[in-house]
Parts: C-alpha cells; structure tokens; sequence
C-alpha cells in the first residue's frame, strides 16, 4: 500500500454538494424502503424500481439533449460495473433489509468505504495518505459506535448480516471500477443504461422466483416504490455517480458515511426503532471523519468524463 502524509486539494464545494444532496436522498430511505419491503418481495422491488429509475434517465437525457449513444469500446466495462453496482447491490441490500431493522442494515451496507478505500488502493493506486487513514479511523469508530451492543441481534439474523456485508463489498468494488473507467459520456446517459443493463437479471429472477407468490400492496408500499424510482434511484444515483467521477473514489466513499445516521435516526423517527448514545456517539465520529475527508486545502479535483 501507497502511505505518505497528505498534502492535497480540498474537495471541491459541487462534491461537496453532490454528497450533501446524496445523503438526504438515500438516507430516508431506509426506513422507506423498509415499509415497501413488508409487503413487496426484494427482487420484485428492485426489479420495478432499477430500470423504471434508468428509463427515468435516460428520457431527462435524451430531453436536455445529451446523447443516448455508447461506444462499443466501453460495453464491457459497462456491463461489469453495473453488474456489481445496479444488480448485485440493489438485490443483496434489498434482501438483507427484509431480514433486519432499517438501521442495522444501513449500518452494515456503509461498510462500503472501508471496502472501496482498500480496493482504491490496490486498482487505482490512489495513496492511502494519513488524512484519509485519520478518517477511515474515525469513519470505522462511528460504524462501531453505532453497532455497539448490536451484535447480538446481528448473531440472531446472521442471513441479513452476510447479506448486507456482500452487498458492502460489492459496491465498494464497483465504485473503484466505475472510477477506473474513462467514460467519456454524459452522466445522466452513463447511469441510466447501467441502470438498465442492471435491472435485466433483476426482472428475469422475479419473474421466476416471486411475481407468482406476490400478494397486492398497499399505498404505502407503492410510495414507496414510487420514491424510489424518482428520487433513489433517477436523482440519487445520477448524483452517486457524478460525485465518484468528480472525486477520488476513497473520498467519494467516505463521503457517504452520515447516510447510515440519517438512515438510523428517520428509521426511529417513522418506525419506532431505537435511538440513544450510540447514535450520537456514532455522529461524532462520523462527522470528523467527513470533516478530515471533505475539507483540507483549497483547490480543484477535474472530473473524469
């Protein structure tokens, strides 16, 4: 691994803003996602939700006049990255969420930067500096805070666990290969035929395993999906990805850890769920982590594209 102490640019403000807007949208959305997933199977979630969320897209592309054309060169890297970052993901998260509270599994999935950070390393040999050793620290004390006293209940669903944590690895390892890429197209049409491609095998395993069990649902479960596919899936991933082509993917990554607090404090909020020291422990190691990651020295990081 690449140490040396760091002397780097500060992130620019629209990251910054990129991952800001980030966090509301996909934070909420744990425990909206939870009441949707009471009543509709995963896979039959993701598979309405993942390629409603990239046509969504790729009509917003197509209307402000970008161009829906891919060169050939990159469809294989395409069809990789969405693989790990639009099917794998969205089904093990989904999965793992209907097997435990909205919080733990938030908690669990934002283990993410620790993967994408180590991955970051190796693939794109980005330092590991002391600055984002010092937040990877403080990101890691912020998750254990706020799964202190959680293992137990872990243990006793440990199918959710395992299938959070998958889900953990294979967004951090997609994010690397999304930044490893030069894609030279618009965001908006790069997300929504990754989006696309990503929701094929989720469509085809509803098809066989749950759409013939599948019972009606009620309006709550449907705002749900209907959230999803609008805010979750079209706005919150056309921001994702913007953000890890803008940022180095470490930073990027560490840039979501308040999204499992958000995830966590709406989850007591609308659900009931627990909420005390923990989760204010927790903040405060998060929130230094985001401050050693989000703010340093002025200057720009240019956008891949």
């Amino acid at each position: 691994m690449n140490f040396r102490s760091e002397a780097r640019a500060a992130v620019p403000t629209m990251g910054i803003l990129l991952l800001v807007g980030l966090t509301m949208v996909w934070g909420v959305n744990w425990p909206v996602m939870k009441i949707s997933l009471n009543e509709i199977p995963p896979w039959t979630f993701r598979a309405m939700t993942t390629p409603a969320g990239g046509l969504v897209l790729l009509i917003c592309a197509r209307a402000t006049g970008h161009s829906l054309a891919v060169p050939r060169r990159l469809w294989g890297a395409m069809l990789v990255v969405a693989l790990f970052n639009f099917a794998i993901l969205p089904l093990l998260s989904s999965y793992g969420l209907s097997l435990l509270t909205a919080g733990r599994a938030a908690i669990l999935v934002f283990t993410m930067p620790i993967w994408a950070s180590v991955f970051a390393v190796f693939l794109l040999g980005e330092a590991m500096t002391a600055r984002r050793v010092a937040a990877l620290v403080a990101g890691t004390l912020g998750i254990a805070t706020l799964m202190w006293g959680e293992l137990g209940s872990f243990g006793a669903t440990p199918k959710g666990a395992a299938l959070m944590l998958a889900a953990a690895l294979s967004w951090g390892l997609g994010t690397v290969l999304l930044k490893r890429i030069d894609w030279s197209i618009p965001t908006v049409t790069l997300t929504g035929w990754q989006l696309m491609i990503g929701g094929v095998p989720l469509i085809v395993g509803s098809l066989a395993v749950e759409i013939p069990a599948w019972q009606p649902a009620s309006h709550a479960a449907w705002a749900g999906v209907v959230y999803n596919v609008f805010a979750v899936i079209g706005l919150g991933m056309y921001l994702w990805v913007r953000a890890v082509r803008l940022l180095p993917a470490g930073v990027s990554a560490l840039g979501t850890l308040m999204i499992p607090v958000i995830g966590v404090i709406s989850g007591a909020l609308w659900l009931g769920e627990p909420l005390g020291w923990r989760e204010a422990g927790g903040l405060v190691f998060i929130l230094a982590a985001l401050w050693l990651t989000l703010f340093g020295k002025r200057g720009d990081s240019p956008e891949r594209s």
